[in-house]
């Protein structure tokens, strides 16, 4: 028995007992995982999967019990080498994670090129996608860690470290009756014009329309998308009234675009960085954690995420508080 054949048997379960995929999800071939398989299964006394003609049907009974131990040593063996690298201070390794487009655009970019100069052999891999898709490639194995963001309950899958907090903000182009109001937005105002905003917007239970329906609204999203740049693209097209992260408004924005407050109309959104349980951190991960959220503290997130010790994280601090400080850290350097 080998690492190797644990790594196939769960990799083809994984894959919904397709060989094929389950091949280009380790860089193998079927007839190489195919051979392993059958070498396991004689070396093991029973089939860990049922076949129906060459096709894998189901995980037997007794294959289930190999496959849960299997996920375990492959865990454990996978912590051993993250223990070995450290010790050793290897300073390369591969660190994939998902996000939405937002973060990989706005927030990201800045930690990315502070850690590549620390870990120049790192190879940096980041999978932007939509809300929904991101935990399911954390719990699926195919990346390290994800950012995902919600107005409420931390998210579930892992171990959730608060980032910082941020606010949403309506965009309008120059000239738009909204920019012309002089005072503050009101839910009803926003109820009078076609939305802009992100694929989330779409979900029943998304903040957007908890908000709305506080207030006995229903908004009118005329198009969504999971690209920020994308959904200003549209508003200066006439569609609507743009809702974004604060983290996607630039300063050239303000050429074509009305920037418009309504902190007191969408609740606060957090920024959560997610990790796997009973897990060796890699020195490059940690240090990550740190460039994105340097409230964060690397020895006590060590402990949490191995298992020895119960998370106290700090209050996030809001994305504009970590922008001033960003601010004078470069101010400080340049003097």
């Amino acid at each position: 028995m080998t690492l190797t054949q644990l790594r196939y048997i769960v990799a083809i379960a994984d894959a919904g007992l397709n060989i094929t995929l389950a091949a280009d999800n380790v860089h193998a071939t079927q007839s190489g995982i195919s051979k392993q398989l059958k070498q396991l299964e004689g070396e093991l006394g029973f089939q860990v999967f049922t076949r129906r003609g060459k096709s894998l049907d189901a995980v037997t009974p007794a294959g289930g019990q190999v496959l849960e131990r299997a996920r375990s040593i492959l865990h454990e063996a996978r912590n051993i080498r993250a223990l070995a690298a450290n010790l050793r201070e290897e300073a390369h390794g591969e660190l994939s994670l998902a996000t939405t487009h937002t973060q990989a655009r706005f927030v990201l970019p800045e930690a990315i090129a502070r850690l590549k100069q620390q870990y120049p052999d790192l190879g940096v891999h980041i999978r932007p996608q939509g809300e929904g898709r991101i935990i399911s490639l954390f719990e699926s194995g195919e990346v390290d860690l994800v950012i995902v963001s919600t107005s409420g309950q931390p998210p579930e899958g892992g171990i959730a470290v608060p980032l910082f907090r941020w606010f949403r903000r309506a965009v309008v182009p120059h000239g738009h009756p909204l920019a012309k109001l002089g005072r503050p937005l009101r839910i009803h105002d926003l109820a009078d014009y076609p939305l802009v905003s992100y694929e989330s917007s779409l979900q029943p239970e998304s903040s957007l329309r908890r908000a709305f329906a506080t207030a006995e609204l229903t908004p009118r999203i005329a198009c969504t998308s999971a690209d920020a740049d994308l959904i200003k693209t549209y508003v200066l097209a006439g569609l609507g009234v743009g809702i974004l992260a604060e983290m996607a408004i630039g300063a050239t924005d303000s050429r074509e675009l009305v920037t418009l407050d309504i902190d007191d109309l969408l609740p606060v959104c957090t920024s959560w960085l997610v990790l796997r349980r009973d897990h060796v951190l890699r020195s490059y991960v940690a240090q990550f954690a740190r460039l994105v959220a340097p409230q964060i503290d690397e020895a006590e997130l060590r402990r949490v995420v191995a298992g020895h010790a119960e998370a106290h994280w700090p209050a996030p601090p809001l994305w504009s508080e970590l922008q001033q400080r960003g601010l004078r850290r470069a101010a400080t350097r340049a003097a």
